[in-house]
């Protein structure tokens, strides 16, 4: 990662709270209307959707600072999701794609090509994390331990 994209994605987030836009609403909006079974699980949206929505940003972020929080907060935040029954991979996949393009909608003219690609290479990154902390946890559990599914 570099300075380069650690501040443009700076920038674009400068810009989505100077213009005092919550990308939480629409973000989980279009989250439960692609996978409206999960809304159930949550037991207050609005204290989720804050917080879900700030530590995927921040893990995005970190990752483009090459931050070494990341990675164990990653990490604890995939074993604790396992308390929400197997969420399927690509759920984790869409929200992380959900919360970039809310962003960049939220941005408007301050959406740069160069935010927009190193957001996406960032949320790849997180994505290809997720997947490994999944794994990782998988061999880490004893046999016959419920597995996450795919």
């Amino acid at each position: 990662m570099s300075a380069a994209d650690a501040a443009a994605m700076e920038a674009s987030l400068v810009a989505v709270a100077d213009a005092g836009i919550d990308i939480r609403h629409p973000l989980f909006e279009r989250f439960f209307a692609a996978f409206p079974d999960r809304r159930p699980s949550f037991i207050s949206v609005d204290a989720a959707s804050r917080r879900m929505t700030d530590e995927t940003l921040q893990m995005m972020l970190g990752l483009a600072q090459d931050e070494s929080w990341v990675w164990p907060l990653v990490a604890e935040l995939v074993f604790t999701h396992r308390s929400y029954g197997a969420l399927p991979i690509g759920e984790y996949d869409a929200f992380i794609d959900m919360t970039v393009n809310e962003l960049g909608l939220a941005a408007g003219d301050a959406w740069s090509a160069a935010a927009a690609a190193a957001w996406q290479q960032n949320a790849e990154a997180l994505k290809a994390m997720i997947r490994k902390a999944r794994a990782d946890w998988a061999d880490a559990m004893p046999a016959g331990a419920p597995q996450l599914a795919e």
